[in-house]
């Protein structure tokens, strides 16, 4: 359904028991609605990709996940990326199984890095996504800026340097980098800059910039002034503040016209 833009634009669905939610800063959960209208929404006007996020960690919602993965395929043909409680071969496999076309790990590679390589040798690593939830941190140096990769929903700080698990990241098999700035979710303000150059200057996979769209100006600003390679957007088009075609005019004007 999408255009020819090189800079992808993805959606991201929050997902809890089976409901789309979102909060601000990884807290104070808003219930959005039900994901197969967002779905059918944002794929008919023109997301060139998905992502289902399972924030929740009961069975329950993990049973309403894997239901939806399978419903929302009958509806797009565009690449979908799920996330939350992957933490083996097995469990990835049954989302690719389910219909999932790539998966996303965050905490469960902090805990065990060599899952990244075990999932990259088993599926190819085009389809393995490294999600990086950094927060600024002090630094020792305060003319260079500093973030920490958290895990557990934004909640624990592992006091690993986001930039150094980046490139480890990748050289253990990781395909694409999620990058969320745990500062910037959720409050529009914009996302983080100087995280997104960081990150996609340092390494050679795809980056996804997350965390902190509020405007179409916005949008555009990290796609060009930095080298990422897609942005993920929530907040704006939840809300009905944008579109998800009217982000993709705007961007065929800044960014190609």
């Amino acid at each position: 359904m999408s255009t020819s833009l090189k800079k992808r634009i993805i959606p991201c669905l929050d997902m809890k028991n089976g409901r789309v939610v979102k909060g601000v800063k990884f807290e104070h959960l808003q219930d959005i609605g039900n994901p197969l209208d967002l779905v059918k929404r944002y794929y008919e006007e023109g997301a060139d990709e998905l992502a289902f996020l399972d924030i929740g960690s009961d069975k329950e919602g993990r049973a309403a996940l894997f239901k939806l993965i399978g419903e929302a395929k009958k509806i797009i043909d565009i690449p979908l990326c799920v996330g939350g409680g992957i933490r083996s071969v097995k469990d990835a496999e049954e989302i690719f199984s389910l219909g999932g076309d790539k998966v996303s790990v965050c905490s469960s590679a902090l805990e065990r890095p060599e899952l990244l390589t075990e999932l990259s040798t088993a599926f190819g690593k085009e389809k393995i996504v490294l999600a990086i939830d950094a927060k600024r941190t002090p630094s020792p140096n305060e003319a260079l800026p500093c973030w920490t990769a958290y895990s557990g929903g934004g909640r624990v700080d592992t006091g690993m340097d986001a930039l150094k698990w980046a490139e480890e990241g990748v050289k253990r098999g990781a395909g694409e980098i999620m990058l969320n700035s745990i500062d910037a979710d959720g409050t529009e303000a914009g996302y983080d800059m100087e995280l997104c150059a960081s990150v996609s200057d340092l390494v050679s996979v795809p980056v996804i910039a997350s965390g902190g769209a509020g405007s179409l100006e916005q949008i555009a600003a990290v796609l060009r002034q930095t080298k990422v390679s897609a942005a993920l957007v929530a907040s704006m088009l939840h809300y009905g503040k944008t579109s998800v075609a009217e982000i993709r005019k705007y961007l065929e004007s800044e960014l190609e016209g």
